[in-house]
């Protein structure tokens, strides 16, 4: 089994580590069965330097043009100075070119935060349910193929679409995706347990969608 991240300057850190780790787990309780599971930072080039969206520096582990045949595709959200460009073709479009190419074949495509506007961009959620950011739901709505489930979701699956919430959400919705991928509850609660997430925040939602998209593209 593949699991390709694809990365790019100004990244949510925790959208990318969040199900790394998670899915790092899965990979070491599978390996015990003899089942392989690789993990793939896939960039423009292998050993690119990526910089998170807070600074935080770390490396791509493999190219888009070489990552050929993933099982997943989990795409992140990121800052909207970054996401403008690959959204609307005017920067880089090996992203979302290679978001459509392999697209076509994985077993499951996943988003977590602003990463939905990506997939949206690319339509790849044409026909769709899918969530993101609370913050970032307008955007998504001016996909007008797309449909947004109400209310801040931390994941909601359709089909093989399995969109999550912002930045945290990355958590529940990679348990998640380990319960799909594997059907096996008590892996998935073990590596719940392994990680100790019971999370239990200071302070209930208190969430509203914005009136309108707070970027363009």
């Amino acid at each position: 089994m593949i699991i390709s991240i694809p990365v790019y300057d100004g990244v949510d850190l925790l959208d990318v580590t969040g199900p790394h780790e998670i899915l790092g787990w899965m990979k070491e309780y599978l390996k015990d069965k003899g089942e392989t599971v690789e993990i793939r930072l896939v960039g423009a080039s292998a050993n690119t330097k990526i910089v998170s969206r807070d600074g935080f520096r770390f490396l791509s582990t493999h190219a888009f043009d070489e990552d050929t045949a993933p099982s997943v595709l989990w795409v992140p959200g990121g800052n909207p100075e970054q996401l403008a460009p690959m959204m609307n073709g005017s920067g880089d479009r090996r992203y979302v070119d290679y978001l459509v190419r392999v697209a076509a074949n994985v077993q499951w495509v996943c988003s977590v935060c602003e990463g939905a506007l990506l997939l949206a961009a690319a339509g790849l959620l044409d026909g769709y349910q899918a969530t993101t950011h609370w913050n970032f739901i307008p955007c998504l709505k001016s996909f007008t193929r797309v449909h947004v489930v109400p209310d801040f979701p931390r994941f909601h699956q359709d089909r093989n679409r399995l969109t999550g919430g912002g930045i945290s959400s990355c958590i529940d919705e990679s348990l998640e995706l380990v319960r799909l991928l594997t059907q096996d509850d008590d892996l998935v609660r073990a590596i719940q347990r392994t990680v100790q997430y019971y999370p239990k925040p200071p302070y209930p939602s208190d969430l509203r969608e914005p009136a309108k998209c707070m970027f363009s593209w």
